[in-house]
């Protein structure tokens, strides 16, 4: 059963029948000119009328509220989830964003097949990285939709380790199932053992290959955050490739080795955004704004599912 089929009757509710045909055109037309220009997309629906009332008729809807994440994704998306995973089994969910010229997309996807699957974005007015608000407004409704999940969430030395660990801690106290998390952090913040010993994450020795779990420490000289897990660890060179970098990893896992194994599954946001930018879809040739970005990336994420 295809996507539109096995989503019909929840489609009808939001879409009309027209709505409906040309969405599942785009979505075929994505297939085959792996190109979201409007004017590409326009110059190929074979709908018979006027070059530029199918141009008309793309921009329509894609500025349709109709084609809302909350309402029409999340369901969708939802039952795909519980179709591709088990019930026992732990929802691996990735944060990041991307940027090129004025687009901005933070986005939170859940690790499928080695890939990264969209689960919901937002477009961000601004340049440069999110806050702890923008943060907390894209995953609360995602951590409510998969409320029956146990969740792993990842990210990068972007997203503000310390607050974001903090804040997912307190929401764990309520949670039906487990959140775990693994932020990588910035090596300029300090490890604090004690009163007396405080020092700079970039100051500690870290040994190529091993795997070092801190105990219940505090990463910040700021008060009220409490304690954390701190694994440090650096990959060993290999051959010519020099490793610069250590990472510093705050968590709530007491395993180094799973938290490792968890990270590197990160990999799998790139390959998502190289299909989203020139390496696949062309979406930064859009020259969208905010409303049919959006809109443009849930085109996306349903052919990335429908294949």
């Amino acid at each position: 059963m295809d996507f539109f089929s096995a989503h019909q009757s929840h489609l009808q509710k939001y879409l009309s029948q027209s709505q409906i045909l040309t969405l599942q055109l785009l979505i075929w037309l994505l297939q085959v000119q792996k190109d979201v220009r409007i004017e590409r997309l326009a110059s190929c629906l074979p709908i018979p009328i006027l070059y530029e009332s199918r141009r008309k008729k793309i921009q329509r809807l894609l500025a349709s509220s109709s084609l809302s994440l909350s309402l029409l994704w999340f369901p969708i998306i939802k039952s795909i989830v519980e179709k591709e995973f088990k019930p026992l089994e732990r929802l691996i969910l990735v944060l990041d964003r991307t940027q090129w010229q004025d687009n901005n997309v933070f986005m939170i996807s859940v690790m499928w097949r080695k890939r990264a699957l969209p689960i919901y974005w937002l477009g961000l007015e601004k340049k440069g990285s999110s806050n702890l608000r923008e943060q907390i407004a894209l995953i609360r409704p995602v951590l409510k939709l998969f409320s029956h999940y146990e969740v792993v969430i990842l990210g990068d030395r972007e997203f503000h380790g310390i607050e974001l660990s903090y804040w997912l801690k307190q929401k764990n106290k309520k949670a039906k199932k487990p959140i775990y998390f693994a932020f990588r952090e910035k090596n300029n913040v300090y490890l604090k053992r004690s009163r007396k010993n405080e020092e700079r994450l970039k100051d500690l020795k870290v040994v190529p290959g091993v795997k070092i779990l801190h105990e219940n420490v505090k990463i910040t000289k700021k008060k009220g955050f409490g304690k954390f897990n701190l694994l440090t660890y650096k990959k060993r060179d290999y051959r010519h490739h020099k490793v610069k970098e250590s990472w510093f990893i705050i968590t709530n896992f007491n395993d180094p080795h799973e938290v490792i194994k968890l990270y590197k599954k990160r990999a799998g946001i790139e390959a998502m955004f190289r299909d989203y930018k020139s390496g696949g879809y062309n979406l930064e040739g859009s020259k969208a704004n905010i409303i049919r970005l959006t809109n443009l990336i849930l085109l996306i994420a349903i052919r990335l599912y429908w294949k």
